[in-house]
């Protein structure tokens, strides 16, 4: 998974970003409330870790923000100080999912982490993923369409997978490049796309099916799903 983490103190980025690589995610480190909200307009992460006393903002301010213009979902942590009760609630109302008070301990801090994204994607866990006419291995890396296997290598099983899972969700280019390819890989934009080109007509995932893959320009791809546009729709009155 992809986590950001926004604290002041460089020594306290370092400890999270080496416990979240210890449990096998990567993670992007910002010192300021503007470099996370200037990231987070061109780029999705999975969890977000963020500290309340900033050199530029203040903590709840920037939850609030991820949560009226990023995402309503995404799984926040607050790691701070402050550990008033009155702090706490403030926390917890302005958005955040959990809140964690310094200093922090790496196996709390991981335990928390796994929790919290075992909830916000629960299909993860799963040795069979079914998502209509398409069923993924996870034992085997297998994907079958209309119950014949497809075959598809490493990485595209891993970039299917990792669409499927996200249905609706914008991804963008660097957050599919690192799932795929890894944290430190340095890859070619093109690669990418050839992957995603070669998905559209293995699994028929063109515009018009039910299952489609849409690039967003500037940004990456999203793949749009029948019962996400189910979700979408307002009910009728």
């Amino acid at each position: 998974m992809r986590i950001a983490a926004l604290d002041d103190d460089p020594l306290q980025l370092e400890m999270l970003r080496q416990v979240a690589t210890e449990a096998g995610h990567s993670c992007h480190t910002f010192l300021k409330g503007a470099a996370l909200q200037q990231e987070l307009r061109r780029e999705s992460f999975d969890l977000l870790l963020i500290d309340w006393e900033l050199p530029d903002t203040k903590g709840p301010d920037v939850v609030r923000w991820v949560r009226e213009q990023i995402s309503k979902d995404v799984p926040i942590i607050f790691i701070t100080h402050r550990s008033e009760e009155a702090d706490i609630i403030e926390g917890l109302a302005s958005g955040a999912d959990d809140f964690m008070i310094k200093p922090i301990r790496a196996g709390e801090l991981r335990a928390r982490i796994s929790s919290l994204l075992r909830r916000a994607y629960p299909l993860a866990a799963q040795s069979v993923l079914t998502f209509g006419p398409y069923r993924f291995l996870t034992a085997t890396n297998g994907i079958e369409m209309d119950g014949k296997p497809v075959e598809v290598t490493h990485r595209e099983y891993t970039l299917a997978l990792t669409l499927f899972q996200n249905r609706g969700r914008l991804l963008s280019r660097d957050h599919l490049r690192e799932v795929v390819w890894g944290h430190n890989a340095e890859v070619q934009s093109r690669s990418l796309d050839t992957h995603v080109s070669r998905l559209r007509n293995l699994l028929n995932l063109r515009a018009g099916q039910p299952y489609a893959i849409s690039a967003i320009y500037g940004y990456g791809y999203r793949l749009d799903a029948p019962e996400t546009a189910e979700a979408e729709e307002p009910s009728a009155a």
